[in-house]
């Protein structure tokens, strides 16, 4: 049914997505589908916060966060799964509808977060995500 899921993973919250992950893991066999893990290294890309960092501290940050993505991706997705990952800088709502138009994802599964600090200012980003999706969008809470 999908050729092409994307798993958005906070890798600060790798315990609450367990659940969303088996989803996308059952869909992506189910289906025979590519799996796209992405992840969002948020912060650098505002004017505030990359006015203390210079290219290189930044540069060496993202690919600590690439090698953590890796290393996610092959503790948690079975050989039998075409997976790939990508990490990707600003705000993760957004990157997540431009990466699934960038991939012609058919499928994204994502865990839904309850920080209501955040749901109060910014606004969920499953939420986000559900309204403004091209394709169909499975939340796991």
């Amino acid at each position: 049914m999908y050729k092409k899921i994307l798993f958005p993973i906070d890798l600060q919250h790798t315990k609450e997505a367990k659940k969303s992950l088996k989803v996308a893991i059952d869909e992506a066999r189910r289906s025979k589908a590519k799996l796209r893990v992405m992840t969002a290294a948020t912060g650098f890309g505002m004017p505030i916060v990359a006015s203390f960092f210079d290219d290189k501290t930044v540069k060496k940050a993202l690919k600590e966060v690439a090698r953590q993505l890796k290393a996610y991706v092959d503790e948690n997705i079975p050989d039998d799964i075409e997976s790939s990952a990508v990490v990707v800088e600003g705000n993760p709502a957004e990157l997540i509808l431009k990466q699934a138009k960038k991939d012609k994802i058919d499928l994204i599964v994502m865990s839904a977060h309850n920080s209501q600090i955040e749901n109060i200012l910014l606004g969920s980003c499953a939420a986000k995500v559900v309204r403004h999706s091209d394709c169909s969008v499975n939340v796991v809470k």
